[in-house]
Formats: C-alpha cells, structure tokens, sequence
C-alpha cells in the first residue's frame, strides 16, 4: 500500500469550492471569453450539456438573489476572475450583479442544450465587434479543453473522458481494504486537506443551523430536537448538520466548502455527517480526521467509477463513504466498514438527481439518516446478502453494479427528467 499514493488521490480530488460547481464552471467559462476580448461584447452564447442545465437551472449563487444559466454566465463576465479557478466568483457586490442583470436584459445571452455525449460540457461563444472567443469546459467542472481566439485554437488542455482528476492508475488498483489500511496507518499530520475539509464545511453546515436558508431542513430539524418531536441522537445530528450544510450551499452563501470529485454538495455529505456523529460521541480528535478521510476516499474509490454526473443523486455516494466512516466510529473494522457500504447501497440506490435546488438538502439529511441506520447495522453483523437484489457478497461487485446501473440503466431517465425538468409549471 502506497500511502503517498493515495495523499496525492486526495490533493488531486478535495478542492476548495464557492458556490455549485455548475453555475461556477459556466462562470468561469465566461470570465476566461472575457480575457481574450479586445473589443465591445455584442453577443454571448452559451450551450451546455443536459446534466450541466439541470444543476444550474435554479440554484442559488454566492451572495446574489439572482439565478439561471443566463446568469451565471453574465456574472461571470462582468465579475468573475478566471484565475481563481471554482472561486471564479469570490467577493461579487450587489453592484455586479446590477451589471450582469442589465447585460441580460440586452438580449446578448442566448443558452441552448449542445449537441454532444458528454455529461459535463459548458461552451461559451462570446461574439465582440471586431473578435470572438470561444471557450469550452468539459468533463471536469474547472477542466478547459479549449480557447478558440477568432477560430483560432490557441489553448488546447484537459483530457478526454477523465470523469476525475486523479490518474486511473492509481484509482484502478485501489479497494476500499486498501483505503482502511491507510487511513488506520497514516500518520495524521500527512491529512491537512482533510482538516480543512472539516473546518470549511463545519462553518457552512453552521451557517445553515443558525439562519435561514432555501427550506431550511437543517435548522427545522434542530428546531424540532429543540422541541421534543425529535430525539438528539446519532441520525439527527447527522442528518441536521449536513443538511443544513447543503441549505445554505444551495440557497447562495458566500462560504466556500471543500468539494469531493467536483461537487461540493458531496463534500458537505461526505464530512458533516461523520464529524456529527464524532462530536456527539466524544471521539478523538485525530480518529475524526482518520473517519472522515475514509469517508472522502470511499467515496472517491465509488465516484471513479460512477462518474461525476448521472441521472441518480451523487449524494448517494457520499452516503456509502459516511456509512463506512460511521462504522469506524463505532468501534468497526474493515468487515463493519463494508458491511456499511453494503447496506447504504442497498438502500439509497435509484434516488434520482433532478438538478442542483434548495431541495437537494432534503437528499443529503435522508442519505446522513440512512448512513448512520447502515452503520449500525454493521455494527450488529446485519449486512444485505447477495439474494437480495443487485448485492453481491463481495462490496466491490456491488458498488460496480451501482455504478453500472448509474452509467448504463439510466440514460433514457436522464433525459425523461430533462424534459420534465423543462415543462412549463403553473
């Protein structure tokens, strides 16, 4: 086991993220057009993958009251610096968001679905008075793969089909027996990614319990422990916290998390659930960061080969590393921390993303809720067996079916939702 090997997994896979990663890849997208320009802007075109307009359709952006694809590329270009990467939006004023609003209204934005297999595919086209740019993301949400000056190709980067950052040969050979031998061997000092992924997303989930943010599941539920309909056990810390977390997160706040596989949503799932749970049974300081590393690496071993957008929630994997992460709280060891993994697989399987919104809050208390049920499950030696549905005795055969099932089995739900998505509501 190389344990720098799996420290360099991690530096390549935690990123610091302000806003969803959606509307912020499209942001960025816009702010590096912008670089290029040496004239008056007269047009922005913007086309993206389904998936990419299903996560950036509604939700909140840091700090604006304003949302939309349209948006998001507007803020962008008149406020964004591109050479923050996914903190393309870090210190916007209401001012900006003034200025991106009256580009809107211009009618220089037009936003279409692009013609490509791709699941995370953002292009920016902005037409100028005496130039164009041309500016593509894909497959990563900070990946650029192409600037275009007047059909031109002056930057070509990124790689093709990567799904994550890290090297697939170091992801290829790596088990979640592999991921516990680490996390119970190495030296903490080696995890300082990982102590900032506790302190960043322990100031937003927070943030959420104390305000008022989109529906609020976080706060309502400590509220609700407040007045006795809730007990203050595991599951409700888990599920208040790290929802709270994703209410503030999806509703705008201007704090930035630390994302797990591009997403900061999962970021938040994969950590406050286990520093919950940590917290309310007094653990050891160095033996939260040693979970909710394990937490973060199960899931990134899961999302290596799930993808980083599907047609089912990716909250559900951050769930299956919780689970695990659980467990070693409890006392587990590799056996419970599998076993754990089994059974959050066994449950939360089909939750289908319909777009990142306030309502994603609701998916990461219920994937926080059940992470804690399937740990202490394990803990009592009760684990899914193979007869049960798609399960296999051996975890990793049954995170590869989960992963099949989110790849193969659901391209024509992933459009279904798109249209459903697009209807017009009354």
């Amino acid at each position: 086991m190389n344990q720098q090997k799996i420290i360099n997994i991690l530096e390549q896979e935690l990123v610091v993220a302000l806003g969803c990663t959606e509307p912020v890849a499209i942001a960025l997208a816009s702010a590096t057009a912008k670089k290029y320009l040496k004239s008056s802007v007269v047009e922005i075109q913007v086309k993206v993958s389904g998936n990419i307009l299903k996560n950036a359709k509604a939700v909140g952006i840091p700090g604006m009251n304003s949302t939309g694809i349209d948006f998001a590329a507007a803020i962008g270009f008149v406020a964004g610096n591109p050479d923050k990467k996914l903190e393309v939006l870090k210190d916007l004023t209401s001012d900006d968001e003034i200025l991106a609003n009256q580009l809107i209204q211009t009618g220089m934005i037009t936003v279409s679905i692009a013609e490509t297999v791709k699941k995370l595919y953002i292009e920016i086209i902005v037409k100028a008075e005496k130039d164009t740019v041309k500016v593509v993301i894909a497959d990563n949400h900070s990946n650029i793969t192409l600037i275009e000056v007047n059909e031109k190709a002056i930057y070509h980067g990124g790689c093709e089909n990567i799904g994550i950052l890290s090297d697939p040969d170091s992801l290829s050979g790596l088990t979640i027996a592999e991921i516990f031998e680490f996390i119970t061997t190495v030296d903490p000092e080696a995890l300082h990614l990982i102590k900032k992924s506790i302190e960043l997303n322990k100031v937003i989930g927070l943030e959420g319990l104390a305000n008022s943010y989109g529906l609020s599941v976080g706060k309502t539920i400590k509220e609700n422990v407040e007045k006795g309909f809730l007990s203050d056990d595991l599951a409700t810390r888990a599920m208040s916290l790290a929802a709270a977390g994703s209410d503030a997160r999806m509703a705008g706040s201007t704090l930035p998390v630390m994302a797990n596989t591009g997403s900061g949503n999962q970021g938040i799932a994969v950590t406050l659930p286990v520093v919950a749970v940590a917290e309310k049974l007094n653990i050891k300081q160095d033996v939260m960061i040693r979970a909710v590393a394990l937490s973060h690496l199960l899931t990134i071993h899961i999302k290596s080969k799930f993808g980083r957008l599907s047609a089912l929630c990716g909250v559900t994997a951050a769930g299956m590393g919780a689970s695990g992460a659980i467990a070693y709280l409890l006392g587990g060891g590799l056996t419970e921390v599998e076993a754990a993994v089994q059974n959050t697989i066994g449950n939360v399987t089909g939750m289908i993303c319909d777009g990142a919104k306030a309502g994603c809050a609701m998916k990461v208390s219920t994937c926080s809720n059940v992470a804690v049920q399937s740990a202490l499950l394990a803990m009592n030696n009760k684990k899914i067996q193979s007869t049960d549905g798609f399960i296999h005795n051996d975890v990793e055969k049954s995170i590869e079916s989960f992963c099949k099932l989110g790849n193969q089995g659901t391209l024509q739900t992933d459009q279904l939702i798109l249209e459903l998505m697009l209807e017009e509501k009354v």
